[in-house]
């Protein structure tokens, strides 16, 4: 596709030959129209000079105008440009380059500030300018008056062509607007999309130790237990507790013990495999899932986790109850927490960590 920036503003609006021609007819413009006023163009040409002067005389005495303008070196530009304006009127040419300069200026007013309103005074201005010219140049009636009607209906002609590029401008700028509207749009539904799923996975993790929290484990339960039981594979579950945890919160705050639930769960992640799934189930009790594991290889998980967390704490003890279930049959996930809560009571009343299995 060819870029806007590469196209004359008459391929950009698809103004062609004949459609200047449709436009020129519905104007009323016709042959003895141009010759009308090309016949005048020596008159206008000797005073062009002055016609530019008073019609921006006529301008900056509109502060609204004056303030567009802004400085020496634009307005002289502007009357550069109004110039060759003036006598492309009276050219008797207008074709596709006449065109295409109208909807030029059109352009550059838009995108310049020149509101409607404005440009319509303009235009009326410079006609009032060029018939007092007129009436005082040119001596016989009749061809006065046509000539005048030839004007006003070319410059009629202009300000349609000058409004179609104020509309093309408005109408890219609402798609360009639109455009950014679907783009933002979009990275905002990403965005709540990507927070969204944030969220989910903070609501599955336990705030303090980062390990799932119990409705994570139960929603992963439910998937291992259903593709352990397909494959037929073994599946363990360790369950444990700090001995006497209250005291520890009673005895050195709860600062100490929020920092042992950090410490167990960094010594839980340290030995266990990607497969496996930890879980904080309560204030001090912790879970883990071992698919296709038994309770030997469970066994053997929860040895180096306690050998690692007596490094850290060796004055506090954990209780570990253990169960498996499969090939076969499998258990339910509430059955095998029954059971190895029962096994972890049984390890409790020893001294010290010990495991049930």
């Amino acid at each position: 596709m060819m870029l806007r920036t590469h196209q004359t503003l008459l391929d950009q609006m698809k103004i062609s030959d004949a459609e200047i021609q449709s436009r020129l007819e519905l104007a009323a413009l016709s042959l003895s129209h141009f010759e009308l006023l090309k016949d005048v163009l020596p008159l206008i040409n000797a005073q062009v000079d002055s016609i530019v002067e008073r019609f921006y005389i006529s301008q900056l005495a509109i502060d609204e105008i004056a303030v567009l303008i802004g400085d020496a070196d634009t307005l002289n530009r502007l009357k550069g440009a109004q110039h060759q304006y003036i006598l492309d009127l009276f050219s008797g040419q207008y074709d596709s380059t006449y065109v295409n300069n109208r909807l030029r200026i059109g352009m550059v007013h838009k995108r310049i500030g020149v509101e409607p309103k404005l440009y319509l005074s303009a235009i009326c201005s410079l006609k009032l300018i060029l018939f007092e010219v007129l009436d005082q140049s040119m001596t016989d009636a009749e061809v006065l008056r046509q000539t005048k009607e030839a004007l006003d209906k070319l410059l009629y002609f202009d300000t349609t062509l000058v409004f179609d590029t104020y509309i093309s401008s408005m109408i890219s700028e609402l798609e360009l607007a639109k455009k950014k509207t679907e783009m933002y749009a979009n990275s905002l539904e990403v965005k709540v999309s990507e927070r969204t799923a944030q969220l989910e996975e903070l609501a599955k993790k336990d705030p303090l130790t980062g390990i799932n929290n119990q409705r994570a484990m139960r929603e992963l339960a439910s998937v291992l237990l259903a593709s352990l039981t397909r494959r037929k594979a073994s599946f363990a579950l360790i369950y444990f507790d700090i001995d006497n945890f209250k005291q520890i919160n009673d005895q050195h705050g709860h600062l100490k013990g929020d920092e042992v639930l950090k410490v167990i769960s960094e010594c839980i992640r340290q030995h266990i495999r990607e497969s496996d799934v930890p879980c904080r189930y309560g204030g001090d009790e912790f879970c883990i899932m071992l698919p296709d594991a038994d309770a030997q290889s469970a066994q053997a998980v929860a040895e180096r986790i306690i050998a690692s967390f007596a490094e850290m704490h060796p004055d506090f003890s954990l209780s570990v109850g253990i169960v498996d279930t499969g090939p076969g049959q499998h258990m339910s996930l509430d059955d095998m927490i029954g059971i190895a809560d029962k096994k972890m009571y049984q390890a409790k009343a020893l001294k010290g960590s010990q495991i049930i299995i």
